[in-house]
C-alpha cells in the first residue's frame, strides 16, 4: 500500500507541476507570506505564524467528510491520526509527525482560544482532548501547525498546535440536523450491528455591535467491543477445571498462543453538548468575547463472554478447562469491562482584543476548564451476579481542572517588522480519589482506597519578531522563557498503608526559535526552521502510583522535562489551483517521558521514566489540485516516511536501537472529490487512508501486530455523497471503512459504517 500512496502522491505532484506553468501567471510578484488565522483570541489570532500549516474549512468538511464528531474534521490532515475507537469516544488522543497516541501532552488543542487538551496527563485515556465540548456543526475552520516553531505556544506544541475556530453569524441564521449511523462488526464471537443517532441545532444573529451563536448537540452511540479477555495457552495439558467451550484461538502481540474468552467494553454513550459564543464590539476596533461549552456524558459498558458451560450458560470466572488446558479466570477479567461513567464538564473563555491593524494591537484572554462531576463505578465481584449490584470501586475527578491567562501584544514599528510578545500563566490541578463502594451501581462512598493529588503552575514570557529583510526574504526569531513549579503532591493507599506528601519541584527553561523563508520566484517558498521545546511533566506523570505485589512504590516526583530540538526544511510551490510541498523534518529529544518497563523493588513494572535520547526523522509530501484532468475533479493527498530510533536509555537497555512506539514508518491519505459541472449541487468523494504497522513497546518485542493490543497496518477507504436539494436543505450519505478492513490500533477499530444525514439551514 505504501507504493500505492507514493505512486499517487507522485502522480498528483506531477499533474500539478505539469499544469502549473499556466497557473503561475496568475500569481503576483514574489513575496514571503505567512498564515493569518482569523479567530478572535490570543491563541489563534496570530499573523505570520512561522510553522508549516494545514487548514481545513467548513466547506471542505461539508464536501468530503462523513462528519459526526469534531474529530472527523482532522481525518485527512497530514500526519494527524485521532484514535477514535468509536463514534462519541471520549478517549481520542491525537498523533503528530513524531509522537504517537500515548503522548497526548505533545499536542495542544484549542477552540476559540480555550485549551481543550487535558494536560493533567500524557496518555491515551484520561488525558485525551475534551472533544465533547466542540459542537461539530459550529466549526468554521481548523488550522494545524506543525512543530514548536512559534514562541507563542508552550513546549507541548512539540508535535503540533490544533486551533478550531467556530462560526460567528453576520446575520440571522439557524440550523437543524438529524443523523444516523450503523456499524456492522464481526470478530471472534461478536457479529452484530451497532447504531448511532445524532440530532443537532444552532441559532445565531448579529444585532448591531452584538453577535451570538448558541449550539446544541445530542449523541446516542453504541460501540463495538473495545477490549478482549484473553489467556495464554499453558505449555502442558491438564484435566482440571470445569469444561467450557466457545473460546477462539489466536496469538497475542508477542506471538504467544492465546485463547480469546470474550469481548469487553461494549459502551452505550448518551452525550449532550451545549456551547455558545457572544461578542460585543466596544468600538470599531475593540471586541469582548465570551465562549462556553458544557458537556454531559453517561456511559454504560457491558461484556460478552464467549464461554459456555455444560448447561449452555455463560461462564465469566473460576477454574475452567478448554480443550485439555486448565485456566483460572479471575473475577476482574470480565467485571472490569462492566462500568458506569457519568461526567459533566464546563469550559469557558473571556477575551478582550483590539484589531486596529495599526501600530499596536492587544489581546487578553482568560480560560478555565472544570470537571464539575466525573464518577466511574466498576464492580469487583464476579459476574453474572455483579450485573445487578454488589461491591465495587468508584474513581472520581471532581474538582480537577485547569485555567490559563494570556496577555499579548502586537507592535508594528514599521513595514519591515512585526513584533509579537506576551505573558502566560496556567495551572493544572489533579484530584483523583478512588473509593470502596458497597454497591457499585450507587455513588455512596466508602473508605478511600487510593488518592493521587497535585498541581502544576507555569509562568512564561515570550517574544517574536517577523523581520522582512527584503520583499522575498523573511526572518522570524523568537524565544519563550518558562518557570514551572509542581506542588501539593500527595499519594494515599489503604492497602498497603501509605500517605506520602511529595516534595515541591521547580524548573526554568528557555526555548529559542528561528525560521527563515525565501521566495525567489512567484509561487515558490523555501523555508528553514529550528526550535527548542521544553515539555514539562504533567501532574499525573509526577504523582503516579505503582503497585508491585504488596509494595506501593512512592511515585517519582523528580522527572525531568522533555527537551526537543526540532528542525525542518521545506519547499512549497503554489499555483492558483493547487500546491505541492515537500518537507524534511527532524526531532532530537532528550529525557523523553515514556512509559517503559524497569526493575522497581525487585519487580519488573511499567511506569513513566525519562528516556535519555531519541530521534525521529522524516519526509512529508503534501499536494492538492483543483480541476485535475477534468473540470470539477479535485484531488489532494499526502505521504510520509518516518525513521525513528531510541539512541540511549540507561533504564532499559533492550530499547536502545529500537523504533519509537506507536509511530509507523509509512502513512498517507488521498481524497478525490468530483462536482459535475452539470450538477453543481452534487459532491461525490472517495478517500483512502493508509498506515504501516508500528510497535506498542519501546523494545519492539510485539512482533505480531494484527491482534488485540497490537498496532497493525491498515488501508481504509471512505465514501461520501452530498446533495444540496435547495438553498436550505442538504442530504448526505456515506460509508466509513468502505472496504471493511478489520484492524487493531491497540483496540479493534470500527468496521464498515453507513451514515445518513439531513441538514436544514435558514
Amino acid at each position: 500500500m505504501r507504493l500505492l500512496f507514493l505512486a499517487g502522491a507522485s502522480a498528483l505532484g506531477f499533474a500539478i507541476a505539469a499544469n502549473g506553468a499556466r497557473a503561475a501567471d496568475d500569481l503576483e510578484a514574489p513575496t514571503v507570506s505567512g498564515l493569518t488565522v482569523t479567530a478572535p483570541s490570543s491563541i489563534s489570532n496570530l499573523t505570520d505564524v512561522p510553522n508549516t500549516t494545514s487548514t481545513v474549512t467548513a466547506e471542505d468538511v461539508g464536501r468530503t467528510i462523513n462528519l459526526t464528531t469534531p474529530e472527523d474534521v482532522l481525518r485527512y490532515v497530514p500526519d494527524v491520526l485521532v484514535r477514535q475507537r468509536h463514534i462519541g469516544d471520549t478517549q481520542s488522543p491525537i498523533t503528530s509527525r513524531t509522537s504517537g497516541v500515548g503522548a497526548s501532552a505533545r499536542t495542544v488543542l484549542y477552540v476559540d482560544g480555550i485549551l481543550l487538551s487535558a494536560l493533567i496527563g500524557n496518555n491515551n485515556t484520561s488525558a485525551s482532548p475534551k472533544w465533547g465540548l466542540i459542537t461539530p456543526d459550529a466549526v468554521e475552520r481548523v488550522d494545524v501547525l506543525n512543530g514548536p516553531f512559534a514562541a507563542a505556544f508552550p513546549g507541548n506544541s512539540v508535535g503540533s498546535v490544533i486551533a478550531f475556530v467556530t462560526r460567528m453569524p453576520r446575520q440571522f441564521e439557524a440550523h437543524a440536523e438529524v443523523q444516523g449511523a450503523s456499524q456492522s462488526f464481526a470478530k471472534y464471537g461478536d457479529d452484530k450491528s451497532y447504531a448511532t443517532g445524532r440530532v443537532a441545532a444552532d441559532i445565531g444573529d448579529r444585532l448591531g455591535d452584538f453577535a451570538f451563536r448558541l449550539s446544541y448537540n445530542h449523541l446516542d452511540s453504541h460501540s463495538q467491543p473495545l477490549t478482549y479477555v484473553t489467556a495464554i495457552v499453558p505449555a502442558t495439558t491438564s484435566a482440571t477445571g470445569t469444561p467450557a467451550t466457545g473460546a477462539f484461538n489466536d496469538a497475542n502481540r508477542l506471538g504467544q498462543p492465546i485463547v480469546v474468552l470474550g469481548s469487553s467494553g461494549l459502551e452505550h454513550q448518551v452525550q449532550d453538548n451545549a456551547s455558545g459564543r457572544f461578542t460585543h464590539d466596544l468600538s470599531p476596533s475593540v471586541t469582548v468575547a465570551y465562549t462556553f461549552g458544557l458537556f454531559a456524558n453517561h456511559d454504560d459498558s457491558t461484556v460478552n463472554s464467549y464461554l459456555r458451560g455444560a448447561s449452555g450458560a455463560a461462564v465469566y470466572s473460576g477454574p475452567i478447562n478448554i480443550a485439555g488446558h486448565a485456566y483460572t479466570v479471575a473475577a476482574s477479567s470480565f467485571s472490569n469491562g462492566v462500568y458506569n461513567f457519568d461526567e459533566l464538564e464546563l469550559a469557558q473563555g473571556l477575551s478582550l482584543s483590539s484589531h486596529t491593524g495599526g501600530v499596536f494591537d492587544f489581546d487578553v484572554t482568560a480560560t478555565s476548564f472544570d470537571y464539575l462531576h466525573s464518577h466511574q463505578r466498576i464492580p469487583t465481584s464476579a459476574l453474572p451476579a455483579a450485573f445487578s449490584g454488589g461491591a465495587g470501586t468508584g474513581a472520581e475527578l471532581d474538582d480537577t481542572g485547569w485555567y490559563t491567562l494570556d496577555a499579548n501584544g502586537k507592535w508594528r514599528p514599521n513595514e519591515r517588522h512585526t513584533v509579537t510578545f506576551g505573558a502566560h500563566q496556567d495551572s493544572y490541578l489533579l484530584d483523583n480519589p478512588k473509593f470502596a463502594l458497597a454497591n457499585w451501581q450507587s455513588d455512596a462512598e466508602g473508605a478511600t482506597l487510593t488518592l493521587s493529588k497535585g498541581r502544576t503552575l507555569t509562568q512564561a514570557l515570550w517574544a517574536q519578531d517577523v523581520w522582512s529583510l527584503s520583499p522575498d526574504l523573511k526572518l522570524t526569531t523568537g524565544g519563550r522563557y518558562e518557570h514551572w513549579r509542581a506542588s501539593d503532591g500527595q499519594n494515599v493507599s489503604a492497602t498497603p498503608a501509605l500517605n506520602v506528601h511529595q516534595p515541591e519541584l521547580s524548573k526554568d527553561a528557555f526555548s529559542p526559535k528561528a525560521v527563515l523563508a525565501w521566495s525567489p520566484l512567484a509561487g515558490w517558498t523555501f523555508k528553514g526552521s529550528v526550535g527548542v521545546a521544553n515539555r514539562f511533566p504533567t501532574v499525573s506523570e509526577l504523582y503516579q502510583a505503582v503497585t508491585t505485589g504488596q509494595i506501593l512504590s512512592v511515585p517519582n516526583p523528580n522527572l525531568k522535562p522533555e527537551r526537543a530540538l526540532s528542525s525542518e526544511l521545506s519547499v512549497e510551490r503554489d499555483w492558483a489551483d493547487g500546491s505541492l510541498r515537500v518537507s524534511l523534518f527532524d526531532e532530537r529529544m532528550h529525557d523523553a517521558l515514556l512509559s517503559q518497563t524497569s526493575i522497581l523493588n525487585n519487580t519488573s513494572v511499567s511506569f513513566v521514566q525519562n528516556v535519555d535520547r531519541t530521534r525521529a526523522t522524516g519526509v512529508e509530501v503534501v499536494a492538492d489540485r483543483k480541476d485535475l484532468l477534468i473540470p470539477g475533479l479535485d484531488l489532494s493527498g499526502w505521504a510520509t516516511w518516518l525513521d525513528t530510533d531510541i539512541e540511549k536509555d540507561a533504564a532499559f537497555a533492550n530499547a536502545v536501537g529500537k523504533r519509537l512506539p506507536q509511530l509507523p514508518r509509512w502513512r498517507g491519505a488521498m481524497v478525490a472529490t468530483y462536482t459535475p459541472p452539470a450538477l453543481p449541487k452534487l459532491d461525490v468523494t472517495l478517500a483512502a487512508r493508509y498506515s504501516d504497522r508500528s510497535f506498542a513497546t519501546i523494545d519492539n518485542s510485539d512482533h505480531y501486530a494484527n491482534t488485540y493490543q497490537g498496532f497493525g497496518a491498515f488501508f481504509v477507504m471512505d465514501a461520501h455523497v452530498r446533495y444540496r436539494l435547495n438553498d436550505h436543505l442538504a442530504a448526505d450519505v456515506g460509508v466509513d471503512n468502505l472496504n471493511d478492513r478489520k484492524y487493531f490500533v491497540f483496540h479493534p477499530f470500527p468496521q464498515r459504517t453507513f451514515l445518513v444525514d439531513l441538514k436544514y439551514t435558514y
